[in-house]
């Protein structure tokens, strides 16, 4: 069975970024009928907090990308010290004691005579008694995996062949000087563990991925498939690091911007495929193919949302926005003229609440000063509300012969002091909605 993860790490908010792994996983394994996992990675126990635990859990379901199961690292420690024990036997993990300045040390050196910055493996040459005199005297060191000094290659579900010469990357450390499990072998073996098949994630794990297959294999593990995706830039190239605030997905949310837009955009952003409005899960997950993405960076607009959840919301019925409309006020026997007036004339639901209190309360009249005594005149020839479709038809063809007037010249200051604006809806439409005669604002 397909199985995919979503493994963040809850010392932050989810950004657009983050967004595009676990929809792709996410895609992957319900495109099979496989599993999708959601897994904290939570091992770091000073920058794990709950309430980004709770707040990643809370935008994947506003977004509908729901998992089958849901686990937490912090729970598995003891797999983890299984598997170091099960690495210490095969000889393929030893402790090493070097500070963070010798290591600098280190590097400059190589560096300097043209070499890779590599761990050179100083601590396999150590006695016992040397490793104990620095033991006594630094206290615990790191432990690192030995790396087979072979190429290590898969082809990858984006990237198509990857060879790696294991040679020119240093031993990883997966277990830190004060005992914390870091993410590379607490990775491989959730992911061996739990049978994931496919790994979908950032174009800069490539590295950690050569690392991890030969962990996985070390541990007799079976290797997934593995798909690097491009990072995504700003709209000029630019990293989008400082912007992740505002591009959080709560961010985006407080925005008004609609989870299926979102998902549309972010579903085909940098593949083949041109980006399209979708409103069905279902739609996105029939037509995704991981193979269809390349490998150049994938420049991200953030204005390039505003119009496809604008779509989207005008294509929705009316019962998809009742219980919005019914908590403005609006009587329910309006609901439905109001969404069909106002649905093509709203970027956000938020602009709901604008257009009825227009309606409600009447608007602030823009009034050109050429029109002014034209307009007095035109509402002195409106009466009260209630008014019907008919009612625009009507005033404007006694507007019209009082005046003289036609054309744009009679239309245009008229919507412009009925809603306060030069565009809209259709006039006909808008009269039966007015609580207040024109005006009397």
């Amino acid at each position: 069975m397909t199985t995919t993860r979503f493994a963040p790490s809850p010392t932050g908010y989810l950004h657009i970024g983050n967004l595009r792994t676990a929809l792709f996983n996410f895609l992957i394994a319900r495109a099979a009928g496989g599993t999708f996992i959601l897994r904290l990675d939570d091992t770091d126990p000073e920058r794990s907090k709950s309430e980004y635990a709770d707040a990643i859990q809370e935008d994947l379901e506003w977004l509908g990308l729901t998992w089958d199961r849901i686990e937490k690292q912090s729970d598995r420690l003891d797999r983890y010290a299984s598997a170091a024990d099960q690495l210490r036997n095969a000889g393929r993990f030893y402790e090493a004691f070097e500070t963070p300045v010798e290591l600098d040390l280190k590097r400059k050196k190589q560096l300097n005579m043209g070499k890779p910055p590599v761990y050179d493996r100083a601590a396999l040459d150590l006695t016992d008694d040397a490793r104990a005199a620095l033991k006594a005297e630094r206290g615990q060191g790191v432990w690192r995996f030995k790396l087979d000094h072979e190429r290590i290659e898969w082809v990858d579900g984006i990237l198509s062949e990857i060879s790696i010469d294991a040679a020119s990357v240093s031993d990883p450390v997966l277990i830190r000087q004060d005992g914390q499990v870091l993410y590379t072998l607490a990775s491989v073996v959730d992911d061996t563990e739990m049978g994931v098949t496919h790994v979908v994630r950032g174009s800069d794990h490539v590295t950690n991925t050569a690392t991890q297959i030969q962990i996985i294999q070390a541990l007799g593990g079976a290797v997934p498939e593995f798909a690097h995706h491009s990072l995504l830039t700003g709209p000029q190239g630019e990293k989008l690091s400082k912007r992740f605030e505002s591009l959080s997905l709560r961010g985006l949310r407080e925005q008004g911007v609609e989870p299926m837009a979102i998902l549309s955009h972010m579903a085909r952003l940098g593949s083949s495929d041109p980006v399209e409005l979708r409103n069905k899960m279902g739609e996105l997950i029939d037509g995704f193919d991981i193979s269809r993405f390349g490998a150049a960076p994938t420049k991200f607009d953030e204005a390039d949302l505003a119009p496809l959840s604008a779509r989207y919301l005008a294509g929705l019925p009316l019962a998809a926005v009742a219980d919005d409309i019914a908590a403005l006020g609006v009587p329910g026997g309006q609901a439905e003229a109001f969404w069909q007036v106002v649905r093509e004339n709203i970027a956000i639901r938020g602009d709901m609440a604008q257009w009825w209190a227009l309606f409600r309360d009447g608007a602030a009249p823009l009034v050109d000063d050429e029109d002014r005594d034209f307009v007095a005149t035109a509402l002195n020839l409106l009466g009260e509300p209630p008014y019907g479709p008919d009612t625009w038809g009507t005033w404007t063809s006694d507007v019209k012969e009082a005046t003289a007037r036609k054309g744009r010249g009679l239309f245009m200051p008229l919507r412009k002091a009925v809603t306060g604006r030069e565009r809209g809806p259709e006039m006909a439409e808008v009269m039966p909605l007015l609580q207040v005669k024109p005006g009397n604002r």
